[in-house]
């Protein structure tokens, strides 16, 4: 009866740690869309580069890295008295989940500042995106003329 009942009680034991197990926490996702940058003249300190960011819950693109410019930012552009400005989002960019989220001209949209390579139609810029809870996503990202098209 000693025999049996060990078994028994291991298989009890392990099933009951099995419940008080935490829950598996799937990795969050972001989807990379529809990459550009915008051609820029020989020489022009900095450059524009847009794309749509999809994540699968809640996130928050919090920087973006690239070798191919001094460094990389998330900025915005917003009116401001009958002028247009331009500035850096610090503390990055939320992505509700399951919505679009369109870094675009004029908007939204990330900056390579200090370009190590021309942004020439034909060139792509390397760029790793780093988000809060997803995995970074690292894309190579055409070059287009000015539209985009």
């Amino acid at each position: 009866m000693k025999t049996l009942f060990l078994p028994i009680l291991a298989i009890g034991a392990l099933a009951g740690a099995a419940q008080a197990a935490p829950p598996v926490r799937v990795a969050a996702k972001v989807a990379v869309e529809g990459a550009w940058c915008r051609a820029a003249p020989k020489g022009a300190p900095a450059g524009g580069c847009y794309l749509t960011l999809t994540a699968v819950a809640a996130d928050q693109l919090v920087s973006v890295e690239t070798p191919a410019a001094a460094r990389a930012e998330i900025h915005t552009m917003s009116m401001d008295g009958g002028v247009m400005r331009m500035r850096k989002l610090s503390e990055g960019l939320a992505l509700p989940a399951g919505q679009a989220v369109a870094l675009k001209p004029g908007a939204e949209h990330l900056m390579v500042i200090g370009p190590k390579i021309d942004l020439v139609a034909g060139a792509s810029v390397p760029l790793t995106l780093r988000f809060k809870f997803a995995p970074p996503v690292a894309i190579n990202v055409p070059v287009k003329a000015v539209g985009g098209k």
